[in-house]
């Protein structure tokens, strides 16, 4: 019988020695924008969002952003004082932990905090977030949804049914109540109903200037995160440690 193609052996050595030459590749390249800009700030993404982050990226364009793999960035910057690449990086370090991102500027202090601050976009809640306010359907038509979603509608828990083509609700409904914690089903009629519950939001945590000046920034008080938030932090220790053993 002939040998499947698909049967190839791969060698776990050289595996890891891939992993371990992309992580040198981001020491390499944390260093080379710890010489080339200014400032770096720490910040925390509030209700993370990939498209959104992606187009701060691109407004940012001549900044450069770094996200995830903490202890990589760690060992590029320095752990402490005696390993560290510049003056005071290791305070940098310090605040590398969960969910939290690099950005490095030649930008002021001044312009990027106040970008920061206003920058806010609206989007829809996921299960997990807490409702911002109460949302109440009354009885009786709803005409933005078309009559083939009506089963969906009555699975997610409104009491819908067709009533002459058109959909309809037979009871007033209560979607969510301010301050609920809200489920998924919760959550997608509220995207259904086009109405966004959470901002998507950058919080600035500290800054460190080439001159070896560091400074934690005042920031406002965030929302806890959902429960989906604390798996992937959870998830993201669990893989970096694994990295770590077979390295």
């Amino acid at each position: 019988m002939p040998k499947s193609k698909r049967d190839k052996r791969i060698s776990l050595t050289a595996t890891r020695k891939k992993g371990l030459e992309l992580k040198r590749n981001l020491v390499d390249q944390i260093r080379e924008c710890v010489d080339q800009y200014a400032r770096i700030f720490t910040f925390s993404v509030e209700n993370m969002r990939n498209n959104k982050l992606k187009e701060v990226r691109t407004i940012w364009k001549h900044s450069r952003f770094f996200f995830g793999k903490n202890k990589v960035m760690s060992v590029a910057l320095g752990r402490g004082p005696e390993d560290e690449y510049r003056e005071n990086l290791h305070k940098v370090s310090l605040r590398l932990r969960g969910q939290t991102g690099m950005f490095f500027t030649n930008k002021t202090k001044e312009e990027v905090v106040e970008w920061f601050s206003q920058y806010q976009l609206q989007d829809f809640a996921r299960s997990g977030n807490t409702a911002a306010h109460t949302v109440v359907l009354f009885q009786g038509p709803l005409p933005q949804f078309s009559h083939a979603m009506e089963p969906q509608l009555r699975q997610l828990g409104l009491p819908t049914k067709l009533e002459r083509g058109e959909v309809t609700l037979i009871s007033d409904h209560t979607v969510c109540t301010e301050g609920d914690v809200l489920t998924p089903e919760q959550a997608r009629i509220l995207k259904l109903l086009d109405t966004p519950m959470v901002n998507f939001h950058i919080a600035l945590d500290s800054v460190w200037s080439n001159d070896g000046t560091f400074e934690l920034l005042d920031r406002p008080s965030t929302e806890p995160d959902t429960e989906k938030d604390r798996i992937e932090d959870e998830e993201e220790k669990e893989e970096e440690e694994k990295e770590e053993e077979e390295d």
